[in-house]
């Protein structure tokens, strides 16, 4: 029997990413659709902290949070580039981001949930690969249906991409962000694997 840990886990080092990873992974839930608040994780302690209240109306249109060990560097960035032709691209030094698309109201953050990936959206931020991973809450017995990017509305699709490019914008600021791709499950499991080599290549195993 193992011994169980004596201490609560860090939730990026801590938790693992699931067996099944990448077609089923964990992702921990830093914000939801509820929150009037930005929260983050404090990268030092493991705890959620408050990063920024949410400016205007923006208010992210799933369950926000990211895959624990992964990491957004070199093997992220190299991909942004070989799809988007981009040069001098960085990779943004956080976890992956994952958006978890859910039926359910849930207003708890500071969990953990099952989810599967479909799809994900191809992110620049100032220059640094931000990719978000789309994904359904395993067990949601509407949006379970969808196996892939195409299966989502437009709507969504559009909902989720106006909220990450409007997010940081105050009205007379000109935009640092866009989105190069909306990419399919295939393309996001090809991410998954890139930032987790990344973190193994600067965390090890």
């Amino acid at each position: 029997m193992s011994e169980k840990p004596k201490f609560k886990l860090h939730p990026w080092h801590g938790i693992p990413y699931g067996d099944e990873c990448p077609e089923k992974v964990t992702a921990f839930i830093e914000i939801t659709p509820s929150d009037t608040i930005k929260y983050e994780i404090d990268k030092l302690s493991g705890y959620l902290k408050v990063d920024r209240p949410q400016k205007y109306s923006n208010i992210v249109p799933a369950l926000y949070g990211f895959i624990p060990q992964t990491y957004c560097a070199e093997k992220v960035a190299d991909l942004n580039m070989a799809v988007s032709g981009r040069k001098g691209i960085l990779g943004d030094g956080d976890p992956l981001d994952i958006l978890v698309l859910t039926n359910k109201h849930i207003v708890q953050s500071d969990i953990l949930v099952k989810a599967f990936p479909i799809g994900g959206l191809r992110l620049v931020d100032d220059n640094e690969a931000d990719d978000k991973i789309i994904a359904i809450m395993e067990g949601d017995d509407v949006f379970g249906a969808w196996k892939d990017i195409s299966d989502i509305p437009e709507s969504i699709i559009n909902s989720l991409k106006h909220y990450f490019l409007t997010y940081k914008q105050m009205p007379e600021s000109q935009p640092i962000l866009s989105v190069d791709e909306v990419y399919d499950r295939f393309t996001a499991y090809d991410v998954i694997r890139a930032s987790i080599e990344d973190y193994r290549r600067h965390f090890g195993d």
